[in-house]
């Protein structure tokens, strides 16, 4: 499996099967500057890089690594990606505050085997929504706890389409990372309520449809979901 381009400028460029096992879903987004989001482990980031490079845009900046919660899957190689580019890192400032530790049990590193170092965030934001401007584009951030207190979720409107960067909708939820189900259950609501087109997933790709995308998250609030 390789890169793949889900629509129009938005790549997934790594993930268990295209980069090293230990990645979440990597995706990439061309809007004039490119903004990642997600980081993998750590070990996969030479590959990460040689991804963007075929892709060819070695030319056009990487600005933004959103980072959409603090385990290791997904924020492992965010230094080494920030250092190459110089790239500012986004999270939300409650799961900002376990990476800035160095927290290697709230960042799942001691499961992954990974000493994980501090690692700054540049733009730490509070509240329900945080909108990144690229040019003529908005990338929405979305304060979505549940599976960590800090978890967020990102959506685009780009050429017609709404496409939804919903990561591990489908868990674990383990009391020790602070996963919360009623808080889960209502942030998957309000991604439902988005009528988003394309949902990317943070382990198990995209969903090409809003029947599918809503199929998707429906199973797990009906498996998982808690009203309060």
């Amino acid at each position: 499996m390789g890169i793949k381009e889900i629509h129009n400028g938005i790549y997934l460029i790594g993930s268990s099967d295209i980069t090293d096992a230990k990645d979440c879903c990597v995706y990439l987004l061309n809007l004039g500057e490119l903004v990642l989001i997600d980081a993998g482990a750590g070990s996969s980031v030479n590959s990460i890089v040689a991804n963007i490079d075929e892709l060819g845009l070695t030319s056009v900046p990487l600005s933004t690594i959103v980072l959409t919660h603090c385990h290791i899957d997904h924020v492992g190689g965010a230094a080494a990606l920030q250092q190459k580019y110089g790239a500012k890192i986004v999270m939300h400032q409650l799961d900002a505050a376990p990476c800035e530790k160095g927290d290697q049990r709230m960042t799942a590193a001691y499961w992954y085997g990974v000493n994980f170092q501090p690692l700054p965030i540049d733009v730490k934001f509070d509240g329900q929504r945080h909108v990144i401007n690229v040019g003529p584009h908005e990338l929405v951030l979305l304060h979505t706890p549940g599976h960590t207190q800090g978890s967020i979720s990102a959506y685009i409107d780009i050429s017609g389409k709404r496409v939804l960067f919903g990561q591990d909708i489908h868990g674990p939820f383990l009391a020790d990372f602070g996963a919360n189900m009623e808080d889960w259950t209502r942030s998957m609501k309000r991604l439902l309520a988005l009528n988003a087109d394309i949902l990317c997933e943070g382990h198990f790709g995209t969903y090409r449809s809003n029947k599918k995308l809503t199929a998707y998250i429906e199973r797990y609030l009906e498996e998982y979901g808690e009203d309060g």
